[in-house]
């Protein structure tokens, strides 16, 4: 049995902090947290100080180490965003393809496939499009969006079976109620997004399946005192999971706080990047479906934006969504954690990440008292 021993930083185990313990792991996985004076046989590797905890899982994540997904629709393409988002501490992420060709739709079903099962830290694959709403098309091109047709729902069944965990993103007015059952009942993370519907709409779709939405305030219906919208609909639905973009410049952190105190379902929002190439890359701007995107500086990150001013993705890490949200957002350290560990793990219902139990892989990150990252680890291997 291959073993290795993790010490000397504090352990947050998804729930709690454990002080004066070790993290054992065997083969890949979590064995148990041992008490520092008592530990078993094994490599041990000392850290000094900070907080060791499962790494950060992000479900939408467009590019970054220079590569944007709908550049090339590859594994290869997969690995580079991967390893670009990992320096911060990202151990596990869903690709994301915005808006595009039916062909890149289907090169990036195909390539999932592959980049799963190479273990590199894709977790599967998000579509963001082509089934959205023009009305609320933000960054993406209003003239590649259509209804969801039943010949899709069969693609995306079949490419479920072959990649494992698989998210789309399709607005309430786009797809029918029937069709989100389906796709639902055949295990894929059906999320509301790009949306101008009815808070009634939105309830019709959550209740035939759909398990989320996405970038919660971005792009979607706005909430009225007459007219909740889906903004409304997904802040009172119990079972109902929303990702935010926690950068300073997508959602007002009033709102962000509102949200987070409102919302019906314990841990019910969770983190998202919605990242662009430019993470882990030194350009400033690169080019979108034929537009130039352009890194803005200053807030808290930079922000990206066409040359209209639309917000065109995020330039944020995970790591940096954390130490906003104990900055901003009112959150302590631990539930932090969780909104980008836990949470996006039981949204995905990615069973054996996002905390560090015995059976759980031992996807790890290190980071400093005041969150900066400083390794990390996939299946117990440095990464």
């Amino acid at each position: 049995m291959l073993r290795k021993i993790i010490a000397g930083a504090r352990i947050f185990d998804g729930e709690r902090f454990h002080d004066d313990r070790a993290l054992v792991i065997s083969d890949g996985r979590i064995d148990t947290i041992a008490a520092a004076n008592d530990l078993p046989d094994g490599e041990i590797i000392r850290l000094d100080g900070g907080v060791l905890s499962a790494g950060f899982i992000d479900a939408q994540v467009n590019g970054g180490g220079g590569r944007m997904l709908n550049d090339e629709p590859s594994a290869s393409s997969m690995y580079m965003i991967a390893d670009g988002h990992r320096p911060y501490g990202t151990t596990a992420l869903l690709p994301t393809l915005i808006t595009d060709t039916a062909d890149s739709t289907l090169m990036a079903l195909e390539a999932a496939k592959e980049a799963v099962e190479a273990n590199r830290g894709v977790a599967g694959l998000h579509l963001e499009g082509p089934h959205l709403a023009p009305a609320r098309k933000g960054a993406h091109l209003a003239e590649l969006m259509r209804p969801v047709e039943d010949k899709d729902v069969r693609t995306l069944i079949a490419a479920k079976q072959a990649i494992g965990t698989l998210m789309v993103t399709m607005a309430a007015e786009q797809v029918t109620s029937k069709q989100v059952h389906e796709l639902s009942e055949a295990g894929i993370v059906v999320s509301i997004g790009h949306s101008d519907c009815s808070s009634e709409a939105a309830e019709n779709r959550f209740d035939a399946g759909a398990r989320g939405v996405t970038h919660l305030f971005n792009a979607m219906s706005q909430m009225g005192h007459r007219a909740p919208g889906l903004v409304g609909a997904a802040i009172d639905h119990p079972a109902v999971w929303c990702g935010i973009i926690a950068d300073g410049h997508h959602v007002n952190p009033k709102a962000l706080r509102t949200a987070l105190r409102a919302k019906r379902g314990e841990g019910k929002l969770f983190f998202v990047t919605d990242a662009m190439s430019l993470v882990g890359s030194e350009r400033d701007e690169f080019v979108l479906n034929g537009r130039t995107v352009r890194r803005e500086k200053g807030g808290f990150c930079s922000k990206l934006v066409l040359s209209d001013g639309t917000l065109a993705g995020s330039d944020v890490d995970m790591a940096s969504t954390i130490r906003y949200g104990v900055t901003y957002l009112d959150l302590t350290l631990a539930e932090a954690l969780r909104m980008a560990t836990l949470y996006p793990a039981r949204f995905l219902r990615l069973e054996d990440r996002g905390r560090l139990t015995p059976g759980a892989r031992a996807d790890l990150v290190h980071i400093t008292d005041d969150i900066q990252v400083t390794r990390t680890w996939i299946s117990g291997k440095a990464a």
